[in-house]
């Protein structure tokens, strides 16, 4: 009689960093109990699988290998290979991505329907390949993880004042667990995992990822022993199964070896891809602290030719938000909704950072043989706005939310379309506007999406894949 071979969730391939040798990629595996994985195989060798985080009843693995950064190419694992396009030097397919979930019962719904959008994404590679797969925040929805345990079942309205180092080391133990369980679900899940282990991934997060609208809370709550906790887990999760990497072993890529803030960026032939942290050193006042914007400044310092893609995980161009701010304070029903605004670059709490970034990311964009677009996602909608920087150039930002999160009432959609007619212009001279996308009615589209980012003979391209309506004409950036 021979037994089952152990469940094995795998692989998930990441783009650790291009080099002159090519594209340095991680495969990610998660075993159930302590099995391990078979090594991955390449034309330059074998590559053994390493131990990178250890649960109750799992491990997770990673094997470490390259692969050309100039052609198609394939790697084999298990008796089966993976073509990967690889060409991120000429003409190029991008996918980018958010909102991989819901607040509530995420892991309980109907796996078809969840995973529609990434369904499609899989046809559409298959059609015609992505070489990145860009995902732009709220990877995975962990608000719940929370529940079921007595130090946080009712995070964040009441936190026990001063619980015990035991109790404490046992609420870590259940989040860890609980973390887990929500990425192994949305990692088995067919329609992800087939495209996942075929596209190198690069990820960036945001509050869900840690739980909702982390760094806006009150300060009382997320330096609680308790908000500690959640945060240092949550952290540590997003490195193991965001990254395939751990604390003194980031890839590259990273701006800071230690980890304080977790803002990376890549850069190609005509190509950078910059995702500054906006979680890690969040206040309620204060969107990135001193090492984030000390990266963004050395990025903007740095010469580069072609175009750079910015991944803000909060809309980095939006409507005026302070009429809407103000009311929410003012109305007691509405104040719960505070902390979503307080999130956002627009927030009045943020407003002159955001101008210091407006203005960072205008020096860039007006660099000489540079273009900058920004990809954003987080309000579940589909959009896009300008910043006019002078004359025939304008900022262009793409927001593309969510890949699995249902949309929210088209009613909302109209209500932000209305507001963004009033316009804004934080910096004199740059006015910003929301726009339609190409083919649409709207300023804002009430439908699941992602984004397709096309490079042909050195000019980009963008459309929105959009649930019901199907593919937008193309966006000349």
């Amino acid at each position: 009689m021979t037994s089952e071979p152990p469940i094995m969730t795998g692989p998930i391939l990441f783009l650790d960093d291009i080099g002159a040798s090519g594209a340095q990629l991680s495969a990610l595996f998660i075993a159930a109990g302590r099995a391990r994985p078979e090594p991955v195989r390449t034309v330059d060798g074998v590559h053994a699988a390493e131990r990178l985080a250890d649960y109750d009843h799992a491990t997770v693995w990673r094997a470490r290998f390259h692969l050309p950064a100039d052609r198609p190419s394939s790697y084999q694992w298990s008796g089966e290979s993976y073509d990967v396009a690889g060409d991120l030097r000429g003409d190029m397919r991008i996918a980018y991505v958010s909102c991989n979930g819901e607040e509530i019962g995420d892991l309980e719904r109907e796996g078809s329907e969840r995973n529609a959008m990434w369904a499609r994404l899989r046809e559409d590679h298959r059609s015609a390949p992505f070489s990145l797969l860009l995902h732009g925040g709220d990877q995975v929805y962990a608000d719940q993880v929370t529940e079921g345990h007595p130090l946080s079942e009712n995070w964040p309205e009441h936190i026990p004042k001063d619980p015990s180092r035991a109790d404490l080391a046992d609420l870590r133990h259940h989040l860890r667990e609980r973390f887990l369980e929500r990425y192994t679900g949305l990692y088995r899940a067919p329609e992800f995992a087939w495209i996942a282990a075929r596209v190198p991934s690069l990820m960036q997060w945001d509050d869900h990822d840690i739980c909702d609208g982390w760094g806006s809370l009150p300060r009382s709550k997320t330096y609680s022993p308790v908000g500690q906790t959640l945060f240092e887990v949550a952290r540590e999760s997003f490195l193991t199964f965001q990254h395939a990497s751990a604390d003194g072993d980031l890839p590259r890529r990273f701006h800071d070896p230690s980890g304080l803030h977790l803002g990376w960026s890549v850069r190609t032939a005509g190509l950078r891809i910059l995702a500054p942290d906006m979680r890690s050193e969040r206040t309620r006042r204060a969107i990135m602290g001193e090492g984030g914007w000390a990266m963004m400044r050395a990025e903007a310092a740095a010469p580069v030719q072609g175009h750079t893609f910015l991944m803000s995980s909060v809309p980095l161009l939006g409507p005026r938000l302070s009429l809407l701010e103000a009311l929410m304070v003012a109305v007691p029903k509405m104040q719960k909704y505070e902390d979503d605004l307080r999130d956002q670059w627009q927030s009045r709490a943020h407003r002159a950072e955001w101008c210091d970034m407006l203005r960072l990311v205008r020096d860039i964009a007006l660099a000489d043989g540079h273009d900058v677009t920004v990809l954003s996602g987080e309000i579940h909608l589909a959009t896009r706005a300008t910043m006019k920087l002078r004359t025939d150039h304008w900022l262009h930002q793409l927001v593309a939310s969510g890949i699995a999160h249902r949309a929210p009432p088209k009613a909302w959609a109209r209500f932000l379309g209305a507001l963004a007619q009033l316009g804004e212009s934080p910096l004199r001279g740059n006015p910003i506007r929301i726009r339609r996308i190409p083919g649409q009615a709207s300023r804002y589209i009430a439908e699941r999406n992602y984004l397709l980012l096309e490079r042909h003979s050195d000019s980009w391209r963008a459309r929105w894949v959009l649930e019901q309506s199907g593919t937008t004409p193309p966006l000349t950036l």
